[in-house]
């Protein structure tokens, strides 16, 4: 599947390190996992044997490296959601608000999982446990403060896709 171990590895490492970022552990198997030209996608045995030809998308999308920077897909986000990681829950209002891009205030915080500190990143979660995207603590997030006061940046939600089909 991959040219060598290294390359394997190497995909592993950015996978679990954006994992480490949200405070979270995955565990998947890396003769299942394909990097294609900075694409990583997560395959079963069956589709891995078919996909050893050229293909533009196979099995489930992991992300991508751009520039060095990586950008974990939606169905990343939503297996480390299933997992112990940073998690903030919000309402119904604030849910479809963070789908349209917005970022998230105080008030609208129903719970948190993990990690409430500034810098520090955290799934953002609807009060069903569905993964809406991600986001960065702005400020933290055990200290008081105004109710109307962004605390989390909005880095990648639901709606990102939706926006860019103009």
């Amino acid at each position: 599947m991959f040219a060598n171990l290294e390359e394997s590895g190497k995909t592993m490492n950015t996978i679990n390190n954006f994992a480490k970022e949200l405070g979270s552990k995955i565990l998947l198997d890396s003769e299942n996992l394909l990097n294609k030209k900075g694409r990583f996608f997560l395959l079963n045995k069956k589709i891995r044997l078919i996909s050893q030809k050229d293909f533009f998308y196979s099995g489930v999308y992991l992300g991508k490296v751009e520039k060095g920077k990586f950008s974990p897909s939606l169905n990343l986000l939503s297996i480390v959601s299933k997992n112990k990681a940073n998690k903030v829950v919000i309402d119904k209002r604030a849910a479809w608000l963070f789908i349209c891009g917005r970022d998230i205030f105080r008030k609208s915080i129903l719970g948190v999982e993990g990690s409430t500190k500034k810098g520090n990143r955290t799934l953002i979660l609807n009060n069903f446990g569905d993964s809406l995207g991600f986001g960065k603590i702005i400020l933290d997030l055990d200290r008081k403060s105004k109710k109307n006061e962004v605390v989390i940046k909005n880095i990648l939600d639901i709606g990102d896709f939706l926006r860019r089909e103009k």
